[in-house]
């Protein structure tokens, strides 16, 4: 498994100001295998919560060493953000790589929206405390409803090219 970083660029200023984390698996006979192909996988074999970890952990070390203090932007499984103890392995990973919490961007979806709302809520507050910033990823291919979004605290929305098209 190896990281990928591609840079978000401020296009007032054309200027990158953070790099949004791409996890690629590099299979010595296949070559590339898409992350469409071995995320749900590692879902399906309950896997997803250590890759998650990992891709967490690596982004931070790997942050901490780059020249220029961008943010970097990682995203999270609706799996691993459900568990109760996710801001508390966030906060850990934090600590152990020394990576300041204002650079670190969670990508989120909307799928974390099902189920219990309050625990949602608690787990958005428990991350905003940390200093850490909070993205809708992919809005427009869930539920694409604005409701949401009233008590969530994001600090930005990417919406879908599909939800834009046309």
């Amino acid at each position: 498994l190896e990281m990928h970083y591609q840079p978000i660029v401020a296009s007032a200023t054309n200027r990158a100001t953070c790099m949004e984390a791409l996890l690629r698996w590099h299979h010595p006979e296949r070559g590339f295998v898409a992350p469409s192909i071995f995320v749900p996988v590692a879902e399906e074999l309950g896997l997803i919560r250590e890759l998650g970890a990992f891709v967490l952990q690596r982004c931070c070390e790997d942050a901490v060493d780059w020249p220029q203090p961008l943010r970097v932007a990682v995203n999270v499984s609706a799996a691993q953000f459900a568990r109760d103890d996710f801001p508390a392995q966030v906060a850990a990973i934090l600590k152990h790589s020394g990576l300041d919490p204002a650079r670190l961007e969670l990508e989120i979806t909307e799928s974390v929206f099902v189920g219990d709302s309050d625990r949602t809520q608690r787990i958005f507050e428990e991350l905003k405390a940390l200093g850490v910033r909070l993205a809708l990823d992919d809005f427009g291919t869930g539920y694409s409803s604005l409701s949401y979004l009233q008590r969530a605290p994001f600090d930005k929305i990417k919406i879908d090219r599909s939800f834009v098209q046309g």
